[in-house]
């Protein structure tokens, strides 16, 4: 389980998983969570009380549309393996970070 902060106008990098599916929440903000599965792209609102899942495999990217700090908590199924699950993936906006 993590808890993490997006900080406003920030973008994360793109990343796909390689074994662990994830479950998040997001506990204060609003922003955007795209997603990329075989060529087809889904942009999500991500807002205070939402929850949703990045299946494995999934190229996903994130950003805080916000003038307030995006706050997610996320649960991976199985445990995270270590640093090399996050894969770097092509992302559908410029990352800040």
């Amino acid at each position: 389980m993590a808890h993490f902060e997006l900080p406003p106008g920030a973008v994360s990098r793109a990343v796909r998983h390689r074994t662990v599916e994830e479950i998040w929440y997001v506990v204060a903000g609003i922003g955007a969570m795209w997603q990329n599965l075989d060529d087809e792209n889904y942009e999500i609102l991500l807002e205070q009380g939402l929850s949703l899942t990045i299946p494995v495999g999934v190229a996903f990217q994130f950003r805080n549309s916000g003038t307030t700090v995006l706050e997610i908590v996320a649960i991976t199924m199985p445990p995270w393996p270590g640093p090399a699950e996050a894969q770097p993936a092509e992302g559908r906006w410029p990352s800040t970070m």
